[in-house]
């Protein structure tokens, strides 16, 4: 690939646009780049003459970017993030074999994770860097080859592969249903309902399924799995958590089973990976042996 000089920028004059949008003031971008203001300015000013177009607005001392300054910046983080990556790849494993996955906090940790040390007794070749998401990403514009995510495999440009499904259990602390048992699933519309922030319709589904239509689900939410777990056992209302996650504290009696059972959720878990990486080295080791992961009668550690 050539293109014009002028489409290639120093990576100093990108960093300090990058920072200058990041950090809203010249004065933060140039303490966190370790530079003067007046250097960050210059840095920016040659930016501008090299593209030919403004990308800053002045307001008496302060600095801001135009509208098409900031998308360029957005574009310009993401592409710094992959040459870090890249370059962190190459150092840690010139041999190529590296794979940077992103995982589901909860999941990882509980099923991935424990796993782990199997896949680098047989393949001490790859290095794995594991980053934790709960939210939707772009692998156009983050530097992961392969990400684990719960949901359909729909993404365009991406292929996918199935690790499991998932129930889940309506749960609560014992003196939230202490005073009155639910009699029926809709009674539980009349307590405080816990929500999960990636799921938003995670408890229209579990009504549905018991039979219940309910064009709203008020309740309070929350980021990961780890909080609403906790929120429940401190009494704070009534959780949909995976089967795997409640049965210890069901079992010990500090969660209770606020109406039914194991409920089916309308997802599934799968690794999915851009197609433009799929020959990767790396993961086509890791999506080997993940194969034979999935292939266990008990997929999840109780």
């Amino acid at each position: 690939m050539t293109l014009p000089r002028r489409f290639l920028p120093s990576i100093a004059s990108l960093r300090a646009l990058e920072a200058l949008d990041r950090l809203g003031s010249a004065t933060a971008a140039a303490e966190a780049l370790a530079l003067t203001q007046s250097a960050v300015s210059r840095q920016i000013q040659a930016l501008e003459d090299q593209l030919g177009v403004p990308l800053v607005v002045k307001t008496g001392r302060r600095m801001g970017l135009t509208p098409d300054a900031v998308q360029y910046a957005a574009e310009v983080r993401a592409a710094l993030g992959q040459i870090a990556q890249a370059s962190m790849k190459v150092t840690v494993n010139p041999t190529g074999g590296a794979l940077s996955l992103a995982i589901l906090p909860t999941f990882g940790m509980r099923w991935l994770v424990p796993r782990l040390p199997d896949f680098a007794r047989q393949h001490p070749e790859v290095t794995l860097n594991l980053s934790t998401r709960v939210k939707p990403f772009n692998f156009d514009v983050e530097p992961f080859d392969a990400a684990i995510h719960f949901g359909s495999a729909g993404w365009p440009g991406t292929s996918a592969m199935r690790l499991r499904g998932e129930a889940v259990i309506a749960v609560c602390a014992p003196e939230v249903i202490a005073a009155r048992k639910p009699a029926q699933a809709r009674d539980l519309l009349d307590l405080p309902l816990m929500h999960i922030e990636t799921r938003p319709d995670a408890w229209r589904a579990w009504f549905a399924a018991q039979g219940v239509q309910s064009a709203r689900v008020p309740g309070t939410i929350y980021d990961q799995f780890a909080t609403i777990t906790q929120a429940a056992l401190h009494g704070l209302g009534v959780a949909l958590l995976p089967e795997y996650l409640a049965v210890g504290d069901l079992a010990s009696g500090r969660l209770v089973s606020a109406w039914g059972g194991p409920t089916p959720s309308p997802g599934s878990y799968y690794l999915i990976w851009p197609d433009a990486k799929a020959e990767n080295g790396a993961l086509t080791k890791f999506r080997d042996w993940l194969a034979i992961q999935i292939g266990e009668d008990d997929l999840l550690p109780r």
